[in-house]
């Protein structure tokens, strides 16, 4: 094997590849990420074509490693290990990205999507997710490990009217932030638990709830009442969306579908738009959560609905861990939370939830 520190064509490669750092690094100034993402690309792509040319050997990311980080001493980006997934971004981006989202992003999303992310159409669209709403690294990988573009990407299985309910651009952008099924197995509550204990672990784990739901919802109450021709209604959550521009009623069931369930939340949603909604706001969208549903039921129930619902199931788990138990609340804690009052204290009980 060649010692590569004396190979002139190497060393016409190493001086090359300094010299294209040291303009990427005064691009930077205005563009950092830009400018390090797709100097990254085109370091990745001249690895690739160096190897197949070169008789360079084994040992040739070990030594671009060494060089580089001799000549710039404290950069941390040219590791063996970094060299590696340069060469594999720009495998997996054959074309140029001077075009492409995936160039907006930090290098450290990109390294987590090209290592966690096989498929190239579920890798573009985690790269669009994050580009738009601004994703930390962190959220961004909880949301592959719960297989966020299976459940909100793909939009063949969901259940919604919001394309014939919603005017455009919002019946877009809706139907881009519902989810099916939701992942609730962040809270400290298994598949047995009853509304209240649900509703009651979502409203303590308000943070990471608003992970899972996504950007934009701002909580407004849970048990929320507005009170109609002197009786009062109870909505399980409602919540503000920001980008939509509309209350967002979120109806809680831990039963499996049922077709009566879409108009009881078809009347919540009237009611919001008739007494909260300003002439600003969009129409108001319902989600309806449910232990378990038949799409074809659910797909019937909303064809004569004028309210946007969408209908989704939920996950929990299956047993609670034991350091999770510590955190399930007591019957007299989820009553005093939930401000629900018992069919012995209220004569309109009927109007209870």
């Amino acid at each position: 094997m060649k010692q590569l520190s004396i190979d002139s064509e190497y060393q016409a490669f190493i001086a090359e590849t300094k010299k294209r750092y040291r303009d990427a690094q005064l691009k930077a100034v205005s563009a950092v990420n830009e400018q390090m993402i797709e100097f990254y690309w085109d370091l990745g792509n001249r690895i690739l074509e160096s190897q197949k040319t070169a008789q360079w050997g084994s040992n040739f990311l070990a030594q671009i490693s060494a060089d580089m980080r001799r000549d710039f001493p404290g950069t941390k980006g040219f590791s063996v290990s970094n060299l590696e997934r340069m060469r594999k971004f720009a495998r997996l981006y054959p074309e140029s990205i001077s075009a492409q989202a995936v160039r907006k992003i930090p290098w450290g999303h990109i390294v987590v999507l090209i290592e966690q992310v096989k498929d190239p159409i579920a890798r573009e669209w985690y790269v669009n997710n994050t580009f738009k709403n601004g994703i930390a690294r962190s959220v961004l990988t909880i949301q592959i490990e719960q297989e966020l573009y299976d459940r909100q990407g793909k939009s063949t299985h969901k259940v919604t009217n919001f394309y014939e309910r919603l005017p455009s651009p919002q019946s877009d952008l809706a139907l881009q932030l519902f989810k099916d099924p939701y992942d609730f197995r962040f809270l400290p509550v298994t598949e047995e638990a009853e509304e209240q204990e649900i509703e009651h672990s979502m409203v303590s784990n308000l943070s990471k709830l608003f992970i899972e739901l996504g950007t934009g919802f701002a909580y407004m109450g849970n048990q929320y009442k507005i009170t109609v021709d002197k009786k009062d209604f109870f909505l399980d959550m409602l919540f503000y969306h920001v980008r939509l521009r509309c209350y967002f009623v979120v109806e809680l069931k831990a039963t499996e579908f049922k077709p009566e369930y879409v108009g009881e939340l078809n009347f919540y949603l009237s009611i919001v738009d008739g007494y909260l909604k300003s002439p600003e706001d969009n129409p108001s969208i319902g989600l309806l959560l449910c232990k378990k549903k038949s799409k074809l039921i659910a797909e019937y129930a909303l064809k004569r609905t004028d309210g946007a619902i969408g209908i989704a199931e939920y996950r929990l788990l299956h047993e609670l861990p034991k350091e999770l138990r510590k955190d399930l609340p007591s019957t007299k804690i989820l009553e005093s939370k939930l401000g629900k009052k018992t069919n012995s204290d209220d004569s309109d009980a009927e109007n209870q939830k």
